[in-house]
């Protein structure tokens, strides 16, 4: 099972990528997709989009923090209806 979750990379000052990685990977364990990025300092986001659909259409379950960032970036308008059940 893939999930989209956050990996640090920032060392003295806390930056995310997004990435599509297996569940049973660690945090900072090798990612099959890095689909976006995120500084809560700076509360600045980029998503690669398309990519990110894509995941989620083949059935990835993101994070509860990478599912809050993509309500705000209101991604989960362009999935079908049928496909935004997430636990």
């Amino acid at each position: 099972m893939v999930k989209l979750r956050l990996k640090r990379c920032g060392r003295k000052q806390a930056v995310y990528r997004i990435v599509a990685i297996d569940v049973r990977s660690r945090r900072e364990g090798k990612d099959l997709k890095k689909v976006g990025f995120y500084d809560p300092m700076k509360n600045q986001t980029y998503l690669n989009v398309p990519v990110i659909l894509y995941f989620l259409k083949k059935g990835a379950q993101p994070t509860g923090t990478v599912q809050n960032l993509l309500k705000k970036a209101e991604v989960f308008k362009e999935l079908p209806s049928n496909q935004m059940k997430f636990n």
